[in-house]
């Protein structure tokens, strides 16, 4: 079932003159905009990663891949019911996160027809009581009815390796390793070792050697 967020993200990016919903080589397409396809995409990279490589075949492609940078909850009293509270979720994502989902897409991008848009986003999330599918059962179980785009707060576009290289801080000395990027981004190691393995398999960035057990890199000229 499409929510709302979806609907509203792809009537801002398709515009009025877009024909939305197609069919097009056997897959459905979200909208059709001057002769380039726009995919929304608020699931993981990974689920369109074949249609999308097929598609860029023939034409140009717009991924839309938002990231929720806020997010307010909005606790109802049931399904359709009366809202209960509202709050500020404690996690927030930023546009470093956009390669938690680039690790599944390291075989697509880069690519001359393709061009990557995340926009950074406020969203409102209501939410009921209720355990859904589940199979185990929890006290404060709850289901989710619906998600609403209350804003874009920022929106920001790839095409190339070097848009992506722009992500590094300017001030990360070369050569370096997944712990010096973890403390010039001020994030866990994990994420670093994963913007490495993207950048390293788009082509971005280059091993030169070893430094103990760590892999050291350079960006690609």
């Amino acid at each position: 079932m499409e929510t709302t967020l979806h609907r509203q993200l792809k009537e801002l990016y398709a515009g009025p003159e877009a024909l939305v919903e197609q069919r097009l080589g056997g897959y459905r397409i979200d909208a059709i905009r001057n002769g380039e396809l726009v995919e929304i995409q608020h699931g993981g990279l990974s689920a369109i990663r074949t249609k999308i490589a097929h598609l860029l075949k023939k034409h140009e492609v717009v991924v839309v891949k938002p990231l929720v940078a806020t997010k307010t909850l909005v606790r109802l009293a049931k399904r359709g019911g009366r809202e209960l509270s509202r709050r500020l979720s404690p996690k927030r994502r930023t546009l470093i996160d956009v390669f938690d989902e680039l690790i599944y897409f390291t075989r697509v991008f880069p690519h001359k027809r393709l061009t990557l848009e995340v926009p950074l986003i406020e969203v409102e999330e209501r939410r009921y009581p209720g355990h859904g599918r589940r199979r185990r059962w929890r006290q404060n179980d709850f289901v989710v009815e619906d998600q609403l785009l209350v804003s874009v707060m920022d929106t920001h576009r790839f095409q190339t390796r070097a848009d992506l290289l722009s992500l590094l801080p300017v001030e990360l000395v070369e050569p370096f390793h997944s712990g010096d990027l973890a403390t010039a981004l001020t994030i866990n190691r994990t994420l670093a070792q994963r913007i490495l393995y993207c950048l390293r398999h788009m082509g971005a960035a280059a091993t030169c050697g070893k430094a103990g057990n760590a892999w050291l890199y350079r960006r690609a000229a």
